[in-house]
């Protein structure tokens, strides 16, 4: 038996999702990193398991009926676990924050800011001083009354509305209106006000123009339709709305993004003539601090706004300093190019959990377990350093820090190593290695060895030669200014420099409507669902097919039962409890609400009836289960191209170890990503296609790198164009010409330092990329 002061987080018997029983002992008071190829066990070891664990027995002591409902969302499967502290996780959560959520309220630096100005600000003679409220733009206290704290506000135009007055309203004129009966009730109304509908819109009265599109009545009429032949349409009570009014209802009331979306066509935005964009009230901004008001700083890049805190007054030193280290770790981790008011909406998810990471090393909290997945996220080599130095200094503090990690040059910063595999999905859930870095290198089986010690440089590649070039351009846009880029075609391109540098907005210049792009393909890590009700097999489409299959079987053709009857979405074969998601959502009130497996179906999403129909004895619930690569095996010699087409577009960009049924929010931006490039990929390749692809390889291990680069580079022998925001200068180098930006991040950033072949950039004497990318050729400068 363990004593109490053994050194050792002990796992025995860990059996979460395709973990096989895994025992391990990992030392406290270090820096491990677990490692394994996407899909191999990792993250269920470390998040799934350990810190599910942890999170568990903190439950334990709460309040019971915290704990029934904490109980009901169900342990990890594992027989025991000892010598395991409290645990703090900082996952990459995909969450989509609200337009009010910033850098400043993300990091609680806001509240410093709001302090410093309520307590040491220069207030206007006679004003009386505001608490620190009322310099937030989120509270009635300090919102502008105006944009109600947004800082813009959103109008329409005629032009907007009606582009081409050409038309008769019947003909479509009002492209704002919505189509099918909603649009024809609405012309219907204008017809019987006595509104000449089959005018074309520029030879109305302008006052009626004026009318139809911006009044705020409401006129309710009784309109007669024309009768068809065909049927008969009585009258109806109907309610007139004008274009404007359907456009900004639309916007700010529908939970749909399409309609949003399309609302969103017909709208400007503008900063509010109130607060002039600033979101506060004017006692607000009345008040100073060094010359400037709280939106002012706010706005300021975070190095800068340090800078600005220098040699302040005695009176205001203590909130100075406080706010100033406060500021320090985010500095340390390469955000200072960020302000306060940058909406988090905007920020990528590694930047998120680094603010969010920066915090912690401000919460001062020692003896704890830091779980954290790939900090290195969206990280130049360049800022991996400094994220090494932070880790560090959390370890230094008396912490553990458990890091699920692909980033090679992390890894090496390891004290110790556990290393999950040998493979994905039910080839994985293995430790293969658990113990120093070094030792690893005599470990056969593990696909990560392969690439930790292998420092040979990249091999020889012929260089593509472009068919032409895409001039993207000038930009000048956040830190762009006045930036042209030259895009060939035909080739692989890799858009690179650090964090904040300007290439995320570079490539979102690249539109449809440029010459030289006959269609384009951008492939982005947002989800492919918010619930578990979206999964792989419905997003590719590969779903209906399978329903197909299983409506044909002599079963269900004998109980009647359709292709609806095997979709989990419609009511008749879906199990009710659950409505089809296979969880039910539970409400823990002081904490955000989690979801646990269905108590009818146990996460079938089907009722029994429609689970007794089989297709070569599995039934619809039990495909859904099947990883890819089993589910190519189970329909590989069955008539269904469509099926085979998908499922190999998966296992291509490295998928195979997902379940068809694996659902939206167990995925990752990476793996979202690449469900989205093999749903792509199973089309027919139309054209001269440009794929835009925003740092791909996101959440990959090395090995699956090579997968994911192998189907990149068939896109550009076929003909593409493919395009990638990287880090990671193994692809770099593999590329056929390198876009670098830089030479900083924010203000620091926002030009292109150098282009050319990889070797070519390698050599160039300006950047931050240079020196890591000749590390990977073997050439360039030394």
């Amino acid at each position: 038996m363990p004593s109490p002061h053994d050194p050792y987080v002990r796992v025995r018997g860990a059996r979460e999702h395709n973990l096989k029983g895994v025992n391990v002992d990992i030392p406290r008071d270090v820096l491990t990193v677990f490692t394994g190829v996407s899909g191999s066990g990792k993250s269920s070891l470390a998040f799934g398991t350990i810190y599910a664990e942890a999170q568990r027995r903190y439950f334990e002591s709460v309040a019971p009926y915290a704990r029934r409902l904490i109980h009901q969302v169900g342990a990890p499967k594992v027989s025991e676990i000892t010598g395991l502290p409290p645990a703090v996780s900082l996952q990459q959560r995909r969450s989509a924050p609200t337009s009010r959520s910033s850098v400043g309220t993300v990091t609680n630096l806001s509240n410093s800011l709001r302090m410093l100005f309520s307590r040491a600000g220069d207030y206007p003679p006679g004003a009386g001083r505001l608490d620190s409220d009322a310099f937030s733009p989120n509270t009635a206290a300090g919102a502008c009354p105006e944009c109600h704290g947004l800082g813009q506000v959103h109008g329409t135009t005629e032009e907007l509305l009606v582009p081409d007055p050409s038309l008769s309203i019947r003909e479509g004129a009002i492209a704002a209106w919505p189509g099918a009966w909603q649009g024809k009730n609405l012309r219907d109304i204008l017809d019987t006000l006595g509104h000449d509908v089959d005018r074309p819109w520029r030879e109305l009265p302008a006052r009626d123009r004026e009318w139809i599109l911006f009044t705020d009545e409401q006129p309710v009429v009784t309109v007669h339709p024309v009768r068809d032949a065909d049927r008969i349409q009585r009258p109806y009570q109907g309610t007139y709305m004008s274009a404007r009014r359907y456009v900004m209802k639309t916007f700010s009331d529908t939970k749909s993004q399409t309609l949003r979306t399309k609302a969103e066509r017909f709208l400007t935005s503008t900063p509010c003539p109130v607060c002039g964009g600033s979101r506060l009230r004017p006692e607000a901004l009345a008040v100073t601090f060094a010359g400037r008001t709280i939106a002012e700083l706010a706005a300021l890049p975070l190095v800068e706004l340090a800078a600005r805190l220098d040699g302040t007054s005695e009176a205001a030193r203590v909130l100075t300093d406080d706010l100033k280290s406060r500021i320090a770790p985010v500095l340390e981790l390469g955000l200072g190019y960020l302000s306060l008011d940058r909406a988090t909406p905007t920020l990528s998810a590694g930047e998120l959990q680094r603010l969010r990471l920066a915090t912690q090393l401000r919460s001062g909290l020692f003896g704890v377990v830091y779980v954290l997945d790939e900090p290195s996220a969206g990280l130049h080599p360049a800022d991996t350093e400094a994220l090494l130095t932070v880790l560090d200094r959390l370890k230094s503090a008396g912490n553990s820090v458990f890091v699920v990690e692909h980033h090679l040059d992390v890894v090496r910063g390891a004290d110790w190593l556990v290393d999950v595999g040998p493979r994905a999905g039910e080839h994985g859930g293995e430790v293969l290695h658990s113990g120093p870095v070094a030792d690893l290198a005599a470990v056969a089986d593990s696909a990560t060895a392969r690439f930790l010690f292998d420092d040979s440089p990249a091999p020889v590649r012929q260089v593509r030669t472009p068919r032409s070039h895409l001039k993207v351009g000038p930009v000048t846009r956040h830190n762009l200014r006045g930036v042209t880029a030259e895009f060939p075609l035909g080739v692989l391109t890799a858009v690179t420099g650090v964090s904040g540098s300007g290439k995320s907005t570079l490539i979102g210049e690249i539109t449809e409507d440029l010459p030289g792009v006959d269609r384009l393909v951008s492939v982005d890590q947002k989800p492919i669902g918010r619930t578990p009700r979206s999964n792989l097999a419905t997003y590719t489409g590969l779903f209906d097919v399978v329903r197909k299959v299983f409506a044909a079987t002599a079963e269900a053709r004998e109980r009647g039962y359709g292709v609806g009857r095997f979709s989990f979405n419609v009511a008749g074969g879906r199990c009710e409890t659950c409505q089809g998601e296979g969880f039910v959502s539970v409400e823990l009130l002081f904490l955000p609400s989690t979801y646990a497996p269905c108590p009818d179906c146990g996460g079938a999403r089907y009722n029994p009836e429609t689970l007794e129909v089989t297709y070569r004895e599995r039934n619809i619930a039990q495909v859904l289960d099947l990883t890819v690569e089993s589910a190519a095996a189970f329909f590989a010699d069955a008539d269904t191209p469509a099926v085979t087409r998908s499922l190999k577009a998966l296992l291509d960009v490295g998928l195979g170890y997902l379940r068809l049924g694996q659902p939206a929010t167990e995925l990752s931006g990476g793996e979202a990503q690449r469900i989205k490039l093999a749903t792509e990929l199973q089309r027919g390749r139309r054209g001269n296609t440009l794929y835009l692809l925003d740092e791909p390889t996101t959440g990959l291990h090395p090995a699956d790198v090579e997968v994911l680069m192998r189907q990149l580079h068939g896109l550009v022998d076929a003909g593409h164009t493919v395009v990638v925001v990287e880090h990671d200068m193994s692809v770099v180098a593999g590329a056929d010409w390198v876009i670098d930006l830089g030479p900083g991040g924010g203000d620091a950033g926002g030009r292109i330092v150098a282009t050319g072949t990889p070797d070519e950039v390698a050599g160039a004497s300006e950047g931050a990329t240079a020196r890591y990318l000749a590390g990977v050729t073997g050439r360039g400068r030394s």
